[in-house]
């Protein structure tokens, strides 16, 4: 970690040293957290899950043949018998010196309970994992403009080296811990298409911070002013049309716009989507039908 002094802000620079110390911080200083993307390693967590499940199979096995022998012999005393119902003189009979068939049996019991617990636990932070999405396209691509240090000029080089340089290559083994907000799909376009109208803060890649509360503005002006038009302007237009045929048509082409717009610039699903047309269209109608539009 270096540290400069701004002579003209009289401000302090921290640097730190490229690598994991400058990777770091830069993962730590998005406020968003998504830039919080680790790999998966989705092929060695199978195959662990595999290992763990084929031990257990193992174990079963072995329990099942104790079983079996317990079943077969019946001149054992009754005080070992016991130790199939009675956890004390199980664990009593375990204990004792020279008793190598219980003890085995206790060594198997316990070693089921520590190797399942482990196989449970791995099998509940996979299901886990599996929940969370891949990274967004976008914030991917600035991830590596950074991680392989990709300044405006072009060029770079990986800031972690050895086999660590290659932790971005596959993306389907990628994994984002920040659950974004569910999105409509005017929000993506803006954000995707046009990031430039809403950058909060310049750095020197090419990597730039936008303004969420800039972009969110935005949308709710364009919401407001689509339901306005679409609302208002089909009921201004239906009040000077006289001719019944175009009051008609007029309004199989607002209700077209409108479930246009419901369906391409938000998220609504095909019933909301229906739902929002028929009431939508009801309202043009019951305009049309009343005495304000006669």
């Amino acid at each position: 970690m270096v540290i400069s002094k701004d002579r003209e802000d009289e401000k302090l620079e921290v640097h730190y040293i490229k690598g994991y110390p400058s990777l770091a911080v830069f993962i730590a200083s998005d406020r968003d957290k998504s830039t919080a993307i680790y790999r998966r390693f989705d092929r060695l967590s199978a195959r662990n899950l595999l290992y763990l499940q084929s031990e257990l199979v193992e174990l079963e096995a072995r329990c099942d043949r104790y079983d079996a022998e317990d079943a077969e012999d019946f001149g054992r005393p009754t005080d070992e018998k016991e130790t199939a119902s009675n956890w004390v003189k199980f664990k009593e009979k375990a204990a004792e010196t020279g008793n190598i068939r219980e003890k085995n049996r206790m060594e198997t019991a316990l070693e089921i309970r520590a190797k399942l617990k482990e196989y449970r636990e791995a099998i509940v932070l996979e299901s886990a994992l599996i929940s969370l999405k891949p990274p967004a396209s976008r914030i991917l691509e600035a991830y590596r403009n950074v991680f392989h240090n990709v300044a405006s000029s072009g060029g770079g080089y990986p800031t972690l080296g050895g086999r660590s340089s290659e932790i971005l290559d596959n993306v389907d083994d990628l994994m984002s811990l920040h659950k974004p907000l569910e999105e409509d799909r005017l929000t993506k376009w803006l954000r995707y298409y046009l990031p430039i109208l809403f950058v909060h803060r310049r750095t020197n890649s090419p990597l730039v911070y936008i303004s969420e509360r800039r972009l969110h503005t935005s949308i709710a002006i364009i919401n407001v002013i689509l339901a306005a038009a679409l609302l208002f302007g089909a009921i201004y237009n239906l009040y000077y049309v006289k001719s019944n045929e175009k009051r008609l048509s007029l309004i199989a082409g607002y209700t077209v716009a409108f479930a246009i717009c419901v369906g391409l610039l938000t998220n609504a699903r095909r019933p909301e989507v229906f739902a929002a047309c028929a009431a939508y269209a009801a309202v043009l109608v019951v305009f049309v039908s009343g005495n304000l539009g006669a």
